[in-house]
């Protein structure tokens, strides 16, 4: 978790909702100057924080309505910073919780250096990333048509179609598939969502794509490199990330994709695992999903997950391949590379090797291992500098 720790003069904390908010600005004594409810507009928020605009740091919990006042911060010079809202625990474990508290709390964990940051994603493609997840929102909502269309002919135990009703060319005489009338009517009814689902999917994906190769079609083709990174995991690996060089290491990007544990200890005792739920969902279902295709298209691959079986067991091993891509994933787009399979095997293997070695010995086995093999553990900040010929796996 990382902590705002820049200093100012005055100090802003917003309790932000849809229609109002209130602003509770600080002094850097943390005396309070400004406490009082306003309307959530661009001009009720310059004339608060008017007289106190002099080095203004502010601060606001990372809920839906954030985007405006963001991007208004940034046209006119002012710091923000977007609070976590789940780590913000400080906020909401008081005795007492209302608006003027909770703007207080924020300014105070402002000024304070405590208040953990959550990414404030750039307007020039935040709007491209939202319209990616509506993608996701429709996909959802298309799955469940196929399954009732499934599970009713299951219901009457009726013959099975022989043919993946996801793509639209095996549909033909689904309905008819059904002798009941009413039956087929809702058939018919599912069959006619579904071609609307599919219409409007495909045409966002166009537009998807045709917006990535204009933000950043070196990346977006450097992720399609990996084998089963198709189009829609590199999109979304691509736009979620967004910028890998706001992660110094790789161990904070794997933190973000939410593919390892943090362990929870108290005078040397492990108290089990916590954060399960901070990070982004949407990078860690693309890279589980990448995992799962890596083992159909990657030579090798079924070869290389049964290593990681043997060492870990079975109900690991798919998490470890996951989180293995992931780092890849981080030293392609860190130093502008391709994947190579030789490298992710010889480096993979180095880490199970390494597991086994004494401390004495890392140093050695390290020197032995592909030394710029990017599945290796490293501590050190990352040189976000492309380097020609560079591996990163």
């Amino acid at each position: 978790m990382r902590f705002y720790t820049r200093q100012h003069r005055h100090y802003c904390g917003i309790d932000l909702h849809v229609k109002t908010m209130y602003v509770g600005i600080l002094d850097g004594t943390g005396q309070g100057l400004v406490h009082r409810t306003l309307k959530a507009t661009p001009d009720a928020f310059l004339e608060a924080v008017a007289p106190d605009r002099d080095d203004l740091g502010v601060a606001v919990e990372g809920m839906f309505t954030w985007y405006w006042l963001a991007d208004l911060c940034a046209a006119q010079g002012i710091s923000f910073v977007l609070g976590h809202a789940l780590a913000m625990k400080a906020i909401h474990g008081s005795k007492a919780k209302n608006d003027k508290i909770d703007s207080q709390k924020i300014a105070a964990l402002l000024r304070g250096g405590l208040l953990p940051q959550a990414y404030v994603y750039p307007a020039a493609m935040r709007s491209t990333r939202d319209l990616l997840r509506r993608r996701l929102h429709l996909v959802r909502k298309r799955g469940p048509l196929l399954a009732h269309i499934q599970n009713t002919r299951a219901q009457y135990q009726l013959p099975e179609f022989g043919r993946r009703l996801a793509y639209p060319a095996n549909r033909a005489g689904v309905g008819e598939h059904f002798p009941d009338p009413s039956v087929r009517k809702s058939i018919d009814v599912d069959l006619a969502l579904l071609e609307c689902y599919d219409s409007l999917i495909t045409d966002l994906e166009l537009t998807i794509v045709r917006e990535a190769k204009r933000h950043d079609g070196e990346a977006f083709h450097r992720l399609r490199s990996i084998p089963g990174i198709g189009k829609v995991l590199a999109l979304t690996i691509l736009y979620e990330i967004h910028d890998i060089t706001r992660f110094g290491r790789v161990q904070e990007c794997a933190s973000y994709a939410r593919l390892v544990k943090c362990q929870h200890q108290s005078a040397g005792k492990t108290r089990g695992t916590g954060g399960a739920k901070m990070g982004n969902v949407h990078v860690k279902w693309a890279f589980e999903e990448g995992a799962v295709l890596f083992l159909r298209h990657a030579p090798g691959g079924t070869a290389l997950l049964a290593a990681i079986e043997k060492q870990h067991g079975k109900g690991k091993a798919l998490s470890i391949l996951a989180h293995k891509i992931g780092r890849a994933v981080f030293y392609m787009l860190a130093r502008g590379t391709v994947f190579s399979m030789d490298k992710f095997r010889a480096a993979s293997q180095g880490r199970e090797r390494l597991s086994h070695t004494s401390n004495s010995s890392r140093e050695t086995q390290l020197d032995e291992i592909a030394p710029d093999a990017c599945a290796l553990e490293r501590h050190e900040p990352v040189d976000h500098k492309p380097r020609s010929g560079s591996a990163y796996a």
